[in-house]
């Protein structure tokens, strides 16, 4: 197996983590507000991997330059602006619109790509695109209709930073070693979530955080969003978009939902209509196109 498809694979567990843990960390977010939630979070997960780097990468601290810093600035103040967005949104719309809306990534990240990465889209990517995008409205409205509001246009935002997320990410994983950048990277996010947290929420949420962790849904899905879903999951994404693309990054992702709806189907008492089948099986056709389609842009990857 080459190293593209170990990266695609690598990436697919990404997405696997993230929608499988959907329902946990959704229940620690009523408890601890988001922007807490997620200042503790990426603080942690990046204070974990320069812990990794520290005692087993320690030659990679070496590489250390403030290019790699201010490239690393631009991926968190990205990824930042990207969850509080999404969460600004949600003030203002449904849960529905917000999962569509923000899976719509995956038709923006083809354009970027082409714009900013002069990588050459082929039909294939940009049907897996759309087949996508059809997967994810029949998944996320079923029985119902998708009706815009005033917190669309915020979670609009929200996808097109995800997006701009993956394709720099593209630009910049091949320069610098990926632990380092990924570290860096969470640090500022967690940097970004602090403040914004001090000006939303006020001192108080940061202040009795230590003894709302003490609750066990809050402190499990804390211990679950610092390793797997944070550190490793953002580690996973910069080592292996040297080996893969940005559009087939945004498709793979595009199966977080599809996770996230079995999970509710299997430990959240949730039921999994005809429409909502069919966009899970959209999506996960529109992954395998992409995995298996010749693609231009993946041969430049490669070499």
């Amino acid at each position: 197996m080459n190293r593209s498809r170990i990266a695609d694979l690598s990436l697919l567990l990404v997405a696997m983590m993230w929608g499988c843990t959907f329902l946990i960390v959704q229940s620690a977010v009523r408890v601890l507000p988001p922007l807490a939630f997620n200042s503790i979070r990426f603080t942690g997960a990046a204070l974990l991997l320069a812990l990794i780097t520290a005692v087993f990468y320690r030659q990679e601290w070496k590489k250390l330059s403030l290019r790699m810093v201010l490239h690393a600035l631009l991926l968190g103040l990205l990824l930042f602006l990207g969850y509080g967005f999404q969460t600004m949104g949600l003030l203002y719309t449904t849960t529905s619109n917000t999962g569509f809306i923000t899976g719509l990534s995956v038709v923006l990240v083809p354009f970027l790509s082409l714009a900013l990465l002069k990588h050459a889209i082929s039909r294939y990517t940009w049907f897996s695109a759309g087949l996508a995008a059809v997967g994810l409205y029949l998944l996320t409205f079923t029985g119902s209709a998708f009706s815009l509001n005033k917190g669309d246009g915020l979670i609009l935002l929200c996808a097109a930073f995800f997006a701009m997320q993956i394709v720099y990410t593209g630009i910049y994983a091949p320069r610098y070693p990926a632990l380092p950048l990924a570290a860096l990277q969470l640090a500022f996010v967690g940097l970004f979530s602090v403040l914004a947290s001090l000006l939303v929420d006020g001192p108080a949420p940061l202040m009795h955080s230590g003894e709302l962790l003490a609750k066990p849904e809050v402190l499990w899905a804390m211990l679950i969003s610092i390793g797997p879903t944070s550190a490793f999951a953002f580690w996973i994404q910069t080592a292996c978009q040297k080996y893969t693309t940005p559009s087939r990054v945004a498709i793979i992702y595009a199966t977080e939902p599809v996770f996230a709806a079995v999970t509710g189907l299997l430990f959240g008492g949730e039921t999994l209509g005809l429409s909502a089948a069919l966009g899970c099986g959209c999506i996960l056709a529109a992954m395998l196109m992409a995995e298996l389609s010749p693609d231009p842009a993946r041969t430049q990857a490669e070499g």
